[in-house]
């Protein structure tokens, strides 16, 4: 499918709303202050939203994806931690894959420390590690990263939180309105049920679209173990029949 092909498809559904976290909760303390204080508008979406930037392979650099090797560019300086591969597919809400769009991820090294002037958690930096990378999805959707797995580390909500293991990920789309800013969890992790940014997701099926299998299909032996996250992108509406969008 040509990106033309994609755009030409008409506007965006609306939003569900019901599938996001709750944007108030207490126990997730700096939601009290963010959290908006009158109803949120669902509007149409226009030209603007319809519409977006575009990424050209020519941005991207051999080792965008390599977070193991992206920052020190030196094979005999690899990040410190356990090597995992990041990968999967970027969908529509009507199961459509989403081509040549751009996934940028960010995240704390093996000890749980990102590379941020404001973060002063105890857990060395690692000399060999930035924490970021970028990529951009086949003409089926799909997507890869090479890198380490993301420790654990305390933060200052409550008396003893901890976030769990997880990776940013900011997804385009194709245009504005798709954009999305989500975080991945890794299949296992006890503190996921301990964690409130994660329990502002009250539908146990949504939160469970948050944490990544381990796909030992696609796993390395002897090299690197594999996490499945798939992302679905807010859709396109599809022809109208009898005034109802079709497969909803």
């Amino acid at each position: 499918m040509s990106d033309q092909a994609y755009i030409d498809q008409g506007p965006l559904i609306p939003r569900n709303r019901a599938a996001h976290p709750v944007p108030y909760d207490p126990d997730y303390k700096t939601s009290v202050p963010r959290s908006p204080n009158q109803p949120l508008l669902s509007m149409e979406s226009t030209l603007s939203e319809e519409t977006g930037p575009r990424f050209g392979h020519s941005m991207l650099g051999p080792l965008d994806n390599n977070l193991i090797l992206n920052y020190s560019k030196d094979a005999a300086k690899p990040a410190v931690g356990e090597r995992i591969l990041m990968h999967g597919r970027v969908l529509d809400e009507m199961g459509r894959p989403v081509p040549h769009t751009l996934v940028e991820i960010w995240q704390a090294n093996a000890g749980g420390r990102y590379r941020h002037v404001k973060d002063g958690y105890l857990a060395p930096l690692d000399p060999n590690f930035g924490g970021c990378g970028r990529t951009l999805t086949d003409e089926n959707g799909c997507y890869e990263f090479l890198t380490i797995r993301p420790g654990a580390y305390p933060w200052p909500n409550r008396g003893n939180d901890w976030r769990p293991m997880h990776i940013h990920i900011s997804v385009f789309g194709h245009s504005f309105g798709q954009r999305l800013i989500t975080q991945m969890y890794f299949e296992g992790d006890p503190l996921i049920e301990r964690c409130p940014i994660a329990a502002t997701v009250k539908s146990r099926s949504q939160l469970d679209r948050l944490v990544a299998p381990l796909d030992m299909a696609k796993a390395r032996p002897l090299d690197f173990l594999a996490y499945k996250f798939d992302i679905v992108l807010r859709g396109r509406r599809q022809t109208m029949f009898e005034n109802r969008m079709e497969g909803l």
